[in-house]
Formats: C-alpha cells, sequence, structure tokens
C-alpha cells in the first residue's frame, strides 16, 4: 500500500508537436527535460487552431472541390460535406473528452487510444493510424505534383494560357513517380533537418492560403463569362476536347449543377460514384486530431483543444459550404469535372491560386510525414512490436527520431507508385475512419466503464453521440470501400491478436479490465442462488493447497473436474494479524498468481490468515466467491505419511520448500477429519484426492493417453465400500460420483477415456435380486445419458469379512481392508484415475484417526484416486 504521503503517481513526459512540430529537449522515454527546455508556450491560435485548419485544408481545397461539385452536384456534394462534418464532429466530442482528462503526450491519437484501451488496442490502432499518415503523405505529395505539371507539364491540352514557354516538363506515370520523389526527398531533408521550420512558418503558410481563397471569392465579380477547350487524352491515341464554360453567377447555371451526374474521371480513367466521390472529399476531414496532438505544447491544453479544434472545424466546414456555392453558380458542369484547377483557370491572377496550392500542399505532406514518424516514434518507445521497430526508437541529441522519419519515408515512397491521388484517397479515408472509430470506441468505453477517473473537463459527449460515432465511420468505410474496409479491419484483428498473445507489459491501465468489472459485478447481481436449477448444476471448488510445489498435478487434474465453474485455490497462513505491522497474507498473491499463469489453469486464488487450518478452511468456504459464484464442493489433498515430491525442483518458485520426512505436520488427524465433517455440516461436497502426483505433467491441448494400445479408463465405484450392508446405487452420494466421472470424461484432456462403472454384488447368496438391481441400474444410466461399461464384481468373499453394519464408532478389521484393497488394486490396476465413495466421517474427534487409517488402507497404492462424499443432488434425467 502506497505511503499516505507520496506523492501523486507521474509519468515521464514526452511532448510531440503531433502532426506539426519535432518534439526537443529532454528524453522521450525517461520524461527527461525541464520546463525550460520545453516550455508551454502556444496558445489556442497557434497551437490548435492553425495546425488544424492547414491539415484540413490540404490539397482538397484547391484541386479536388471542383471535381466534387462536378460529378456529385451541389445536393449531393452537400450531403457528402453533412455526412463528413457530422462523423467528424461526433468524433471531435469524444476527442475533446479524452484529451481534457489528462495529459496527451507524443503519438496524439495512438497515444489516447493506448493509454485508454490499453496495449493491444493502441497498438494495433495506433499502427493503423501510422498506415493512415503514411497514405495521406503520399496523396498530398502526389497533389502537389499534380498542380506543378498543371502549370509547368509539357502536354497540358488547349489551354488560354499565354505563358506556353513554361510547359518544359515531360509528362507521364513515371516521370509524375520521380517528380513526386523529389518532393518527398524535399520534405525528407526537411524532417530530418529543420522540422522546426515548418512550425514557425505555418502561420505564414496559413496567411497565404487565406490570401488565396479571398482571390477566389472575389473572382467572380470581376471575370467576364468566358469558353475554354479542354483536351484529355484516353489510353494510347484517344483524345477528346471539351469546350465548357464560365458562366458567372447565373441561375440556369446552378439549376444545371444541383444534380448528380457521376461521369468518366479523367485521371483515373474509371467511372465515378457517390462513394469514391466521398472518398476523396473526406480526406479533407483528416487533420482534425492536429490540435490534440499538440496538447504537450499549449499553455492551457483542456481549455485551446476544444475551442480550438471547434473553431478550426467550423471555419473549414464554412469555408468549403461557399466554395461549393460558388462553383455550382458560376462553373458549368463540364468545366468542373475536366479541370481540376478550375480555381485557378477561372481565378483574377492566377498565380494566386498556384501558390496557395504548392504552399496548402507541401505544408499538408510535411504535416502528415512529421506526424507519422512521431506515431512511430512512440510505438517503437512503448516497445510493443519488439526488434522490428526498436531502431525507430533512436533519436538524434536534438531529439529528432531520424530513424522513425526515415521508415516513414520509404513507406510514403512506396505509395508514390500508386500514381495518382484519386487511386489511393479511398484508403486513406478508410484508414482514417476507421482511427476516428477507435477514438470514439475509446471514449466510449471509458464512459461505459463508468471509471472514477474518467472526469474529463468537457462535458459535451455521451456515450449516445460516442455510439453514433463509430457506427458512422463503420458505415461510410464499408459505402467508400467494401474491399478496402474489410482488409482494414482483417489487418487489425491480426494486429490485436500478435499483441495479445505477445503480451507486452505496460503500466497505462486496461480499459478491458474496468469493462470486464463492471459488466461481471452486473451479471453477478443477476446471477440469482435462488432460480438455480439441478440440470445446470457444476461444480465450483475450492482446492485447499498447502505448498504448491507439492500439489500441482491435483491443482491441474481439479481444473479439468470444474467443466467452467468456479475454481478457487484456498490457502491458509497460520498466524495472528494483531502481532503483524502489516498483513503478511497480501505480499503472497502475486506468487500464487504466477503459479495460475504457470500451470496455465482457470482459478482464483483467495488467502486467509487464521489461527488454525479448520478455521480458515470454514472462513473460505463461507467467504469466497460472490453471489451466485460460491464453491459447492471442498478438495482436499490426502492425509498420509507420504513424503512430498516437489514439483519445481530446482524452480526459483517463490513458495517454501516441501515437508522433510522427519518434519511434524502441521495439520493434526482430528483437525483434518474436522474439515471435511465441517464442509458436510455447511451443504458441501467433499473430495479427498491421493496419488495424484502419478499423473503426469499436463500438456496444453494432449489428450492424456497411455503409450499402449489400450485407451486409459476411468473408474467409478459407487458403492460405499467400508459399509457393504448398505450397498446402494441411487443415493446422493452414489449419483455424485457418477456425475463427477462424467464430467471428467467431458473434459478435453479425458475426452478419450473410458468409463467403466464396477457394481460390487454378492452372488454366491442363492438369492438373484442382484439381477434386478443390475437391470434397475443399467435403466437409470440410460435415463441419465451416462456412457459407460458396467463391470459386475463378486465381493462375496471380501464382504463375509466385515461383521454389522458400519455404525460410528466400530472399528472395521484390518483383514476386510486388505481383502477390500486387493479387490480394488485387481479391477482398477490399470485405470488412469478411480472414483471412490467417501463414507461419512466421525463426529466424534477421538475417531478420527480411526477413520483416516481405514481410508489409507482401503486406498492404499491404487494410484490416482479420488474419494468423494457428495450431499447435492446433481442428476436430473428431465429435459
Amino acid at each position: 500500500m502506497a505511503n499516505e504521503h507520496s506523492p501523486l503517481l507521474v509519468h515521464g513526459v514526452y511532448s510531440m508537436m503531433g502532426d506539426a512540430e519535432v518534439s526537443r529537449g529532454g528524453s522521450a522515454e525517461t520524461g527527461e527535460g525541464s520546463p525550460e527546455s520545453n516550455p508551454r508556450k502556444l496558445n489556442t491560435f497557434f497551437g490548435v487552431m492553425v495546425p488544424t485548419i492547414l491539415s484540413m485544408f490540404s490539397i482538397v481545397l484547391f484541386l479536388r472541390t471542383g471535381f466534387v461539385v462536378g460529378h456529385a452536384g451541389l445536393l449531393h456534394g452537400l450531403l457528402m460535406l453533412f455526412v463528413a462534418y457530422f462523423i467528424i464532429s461526433l468524433t471531435i466530442l469524444s476527442i475533446c473528452a479524452i484529451s481534457t482528462n489528462g495529459a496527451v503526450e507524443g503519438g496524439g491519437a495512438y497515444f489516447m487510444i493506448s493509454r485508454s484501451l490499453g496495449p493491444e488496442f493502441g497498438g494495433s490502432i495506433g499502427l493503423m493510424f501510422y498506415l493512415a499518415k503514411v497514405c495521406a503523405c503520399g496523396v498530398y505529395v502526389l497533389g502537389l505534383v499534380e498542380a506543378i505539371l498543371d502549370v509547368f507539364g509539357k502536354d497540358p491540352g488547349e489551354r488560354c494560357i499565354e505563358s506556353h514557354w513554361l510547359h518544359v516538363l515531360p509528362q507521364g506515370y513515371w516521370y509524375t513517380v520521380l517528380y513526386s520523389s523529389l518532393v518527398l526527398l524535399l520534405c525528407l531533408v526537411v524532417c530530418l533537418v529543420g522540422a522546426h521550420i515548418y512550425a514557425k512558418a505555418s502561420f505564414i503558410i496559413l496567411l497565404v492560403v487565406t490570401m488565396s481563397l479571398i482571390s477566389i471569392v472575389i473572382s467572380p465579380l470581376i471575370l467576364s463569362p468566358q469558353r475554354f477547350n479542354i483536351t484529355h487524352t484516353y489510353g494510347n491515341n484517344h483524345t477528346v476536347t471539351v469546350n465548357p464554360s464560365y458562366t458567372g453567377f447565373n441561375g440556369t447555371t446552378l439549376k444545371n449543377n444541383l444534380g448528380p451526374q457521376y461521369s468518366l474521371d479523367y485521371s483515373t480513367n474509371t467511372m465515378m460514384s457517390f462513394a469514391t466521390v466521398f472518398a476523396v472529399m473526406f480526406t479533407s476531414c483528416t487533420g482534425i486530431m492536429a490540435g490534440a496532438n499538440m496538447s504537450g505544447e499549449l499553455k492551457n491544453p483542456s481549455e485551446s483543444i476544444p475551442k480550438g479544434t471547434i473553431i478550426a472545424v467550423s471555419y473549414t466546414f464554412t469555408v468549403y459550404l461557399l466554395l461549393f456555392l460558388l462553383l455550382s453558380s458560376t462553373c458549368d458542369r463540364l468545366l468542373l469535372i475536366n479541370d481540376y484547377a478550375v480555381f485557378q483557370r477561372v481565378n483574377v491572377w492566377p498565380p494566386f491560386v498556384t501558390i496557395g496550392v504548392y504552399c496548402a500542399s507541401l505544408s499538408a505532406a510535411m504535416c502528415s510525414m512529421i506526424g507519422a514518424s512521431r506515431i512511430l516514434h512512440a510505438l517503437a518507445l512503448d516497445q510493443l512490436f519488439g526488434l522490428p521497430l526498436a531502431p525507430a526508437a533512436v533519436t538524434s541529441s536534438s531529439g529528432n527520431p531520424w530513424v522513425s522519419v526515415l521508415y516513414t519515408w520509404g513507406l510514403v515512397q512506396c505509395t508514390l507508385f500508386a500514381g495518382q491521388l484519386n487511386v489511393i484517397a479511398g484508403i486513406v479515408t478508410v484508414f482514417y475512419l476507421l482511427a476516428y472509430a477507435a477514438v470514439d470506441l475509446a471514449c466510449l468505453a471509458l464512459e461505459w466503464a463508468s471509471a472514477p477517473n474518467f472526469r474529463p473537463t468537457f462535458q459535451f459527449f455521451s456515450w449516445h453521440t460516442c455510439l453514433l460515432g463509430i457506427i458512422s465511420c463503420v458505415v461510410m468505410m464499408f459505402v467508400i470501400n467494401p474491399v478496402y474496409s474489410s482488409a482494414s479491419i482483417a489487418l487489425l484483428l491480426l494486429l490485436l491478436l500478435f499483441l495479445h498473445y505477445r503480451s507486452p507489459t505496460s503500466s497505462w491501465g486496461y480499459i478491458s479490465q474496468a469493462l470486464i468489472f463492471h459488466q461481471v459485478r452486473k451479471y453477478l447481481l443477476m446471477l440469482d442462488s435462488r432460480k438455480d436449477h439441478v440440470k445446470f448444476w457444476r461444480p465450483q471448488v475450492l482446492l485447499m493447497v498447502a505448498n504448491p510445489r507439492s500439489s500441482c498435478q491435483l491443482i491441474c487434474f481439479v481444473n479439468q473436474l470444474k467443466k467452467g465453474g468456479l475454481f478457487v485455490l484456498g490457502h491458509v497462513q497460520i498466524g495472528d494479524l494483531d502481532v503483524f505491522p502489516a498483513d503478511p497474507v497480501q505480499p503472497q498473491y502475486n506468487f500464487w498468481l504466477s503459479l495460475v499463469d504457470k500451470l496455465g489453469v482457470k482459478a482464483f486464488v483467495d488467502l486467509t490468515l487464521s489461527p488454525s487450518v479448520r478455521q480458515g478452511t470454514q472462513h473460505l468456504l463461507r467467504i469466497t466467491g460472490l453471489g451466485g459464484m460460491k464453491p459447492n464442493t471442498l478438495v482436499l489433498g490426502f492425509y498420509d505419511n507420504c513424503y512430498p515430491e516437489d514439483y519445481f525442483l530446482q524452480d526459483p518458485a517463490h513458495f517454501p520448500p516441501v515437508r522433510h520426512a522427519e518434519s511434524p505436520r502441521g495439520l493434526q488427524p482430528e483437525e483434518y477429519v474436522s474439515i471435511i465433517y465441517d464442509a458436510i455440516k455447511m451443504g458441501k461436497n467433499v473430495c479427498l484426492g491421493r496419488y495424484f502426483f502419478q499423473l503426469p505433467p499436463e500438456s496444453k491441448g494432449v489428450t492424456y493417453i497411455k503409450g499402449n494400445d489400450n485407451v486409459d479408463t476411468i473408474d467409478v465405484w459407487p458403492t460405499n465400500l467400508l459399509s457393504p450392508g448398505s450397498a446402494s446405487y441411487a443415493d446422493v452420494c452414489s449419483l455424485f460420483l457418477l456425475q463427477m466421472a462424467c464430467v471428467l470424461n467431458m473434459a478435453n484432456r479425458w475426452r478419450r477415456a473410458r468409463l467403466r462403472i464396477f457394481v460390487c454384488v454378492a452372488t454366491e447368496s442363492g438369492d438373484q435380486g442382484w439381477l434386478t438391481n443390475e437391470e434397475q441400474f443399467r435403466e437409470l444410466l440410460g435415463m441419465l445419458r451416462i456412457r459407460a461399461t458396467i463391470k459386475i464384481v463378486a465381493w462375496d468373499n471380501v464382504a463375509c469379512m466385515f461383521r454389522g453394519p458400519n455404525s460410528e464408532g466400530q472399528k472395521v478389521s484390518e483383514d476386510f481392508l486388505c481383502a477390500m484393497n486387493a479387490l480394488l488394486r485387481e479391477h482398477s490396476s490399470t485405470a488412469a484415475v478411480r472414483f471412490l465413495y467417501l463414507p461419512h466421517p466421525p463426529s466424534n474427534s477421538e475417531l478420527s484417526q480411526q477413520y483416516l487409517t481405514q481410508l489409507d488402507m482401503l486406498t492404499r497404492d491404487l494410484g490416482p484416486t479420488l474419494l468423494i462424499h457428495g450431499v447435492t443432488p446433481v442428476t436430473c434425467t428431465e429435459l
């Protein structure tokens, strides 16, 4: 337990400028770096609004707005705009909630998701978000090259531009890849040498983009209507020339542009649809996390992130809405469909738009490349993917993660081979939608888990908005491209499985544990013990373990016997809490939990401190479990003088060494028998396990079959062998034996074992009643659906040694016990395990030693044996 005066929990601070700037100063891993070396000095405007606006304008604003309106028409275009902003608005609410619930460090969306949902979801979604940024960087670079070729390309078609001497760059697929690679190389140099230049220049870039927008808005007020000639080449020699017109503000133009007219895209030569056009348009909505990623540099992140992000998104929405109306009112559809650079063609001074395109594209490309490299660096620092990403954790002396920048540059270079912006726009959109859905899921999980520490200062969200955001993102993913969506989800699941089985350790907390706690509590309250029915009975076992070193085979065996029921490992430490400065039991829990992991059993652990083992066992029987999940069966190791073997041998397990042969026993016979008697009095079934150390160690997924050709058997003796005169095969205890044997036979490890039931009869008495009893017993097994072989055992010679009923206090002769033991060994010597009837223990403690002696002689040298006394009706013949 933490000291009362210990400081609040601290964590290493790795601050990241997100999509816009490199973190500077201090160690990303250790949290070094003082406020002087990494001050929080950005306000809402420069820290959130500027990077968010630039990220959302990107290439779509100048080069694809006309494309969207031309193919989709004004009404469908507005529908796309509203749907896109509706989706991102829901996600923004989740981002604001999570980002105002604590410090968001390096990695942006990855950091928020991983610290909210745990390493499995965080790592997988983080890698998907990284790939989204890589593809987005490729989109922006290809868009920039497209804009460059539109002005400087050698074969631009019949265009009304006087400066034909500018058309000097040859065009074609490989030339596009070459130019894109050179632009990407420029971005790489900036990221490696002076990434901070981008952060300083972002405001100037925003001013340039704003000037370009102003020129676009005022151009229709100045320019007169005009016509153009535009030629496109399809295939090798097929060319098409169109004569679109710019009409200025015109009601007829607006009317003609209202409806959709999806047609062939001249760059990809593919037919457009609502989904493909929306995929291109949604790339303009992928920068909403740029401000949240900069929380480490903000003066007041809890105020700046919500305010700045919402204002930036509102501003960009207004601009896009205005441009949609402007284009649909002034340009005919042919112009919008056949020229991506329509803003440049109808501008009062085209270089305004050209400069804006270049600035926005280059800014977005560097922003994505820097942001992606920081996400990869954060993934590498968290060591979720091991050696493949380990080099990405390397940084320069100034803190620049140059290796992760090189990783990112290589992957972006691969995306450039797509050659066209529209080709990879669908992949970018699907990846971003998946990342947004994950952010909504993180917020939804935190809200549903009702975690007391989830107290975001931003309150304008609810689980309804989170759930609606998830549904909207997933639906639009499949509307855009079902193939990409299915592949991305499959990749996400594979990454989840990889991280789950790799089991990375973290101190972030696991939302799964909070959700499980919340749901388990709810369902435990619904599990009403008053509604229990014998048809659905299953063993719920409390196994008392003195020392795990000598009990591992029994622990594994009981794990097979529980049939999906509760399994608790109980242990009593002798002592009095008054004499200890702290509870000595609490530090032991981790050792026992490690034991459970090592053995691969599905068990809980419950330890207690008590003056005696008997009192401790009573406590555990009463208080272990919760609600309807409480133990109904007590399992004990057998009480004999065998020297316990050490299962771990040289294994450094944190448990005391096994008892030596000359060491006195900590548990006396009277106390051991009293524990059995107490459990039966409390309505619990009791099982005593002997010789289970002879079972071979378990191997996961391996069925227990002997090395010979004979299949192992499970032998059941449902008769009280210490009381031949009261033989019955249909009492509660006998039927409990049969049920437990069936349960074991259904376990994977024992599924191929044969079940044998031994019926002891007196054949020499001349009374043929045993035949009738046998037939009735067979009929009972049929009604109980128990598939077993019935073996008839004549025990006349043994039963005659018994004199009178075995009432409490009567001493059974040693000859009878030896003969009964010989009978068991004769018929069950080859069995894998035996189930025997455990007689009721004596209430008189003076008879405890005699009781144990009888059990010892009865089961001596039998091999793995379970003596069972059942007090619970567990069989049912009804449907």
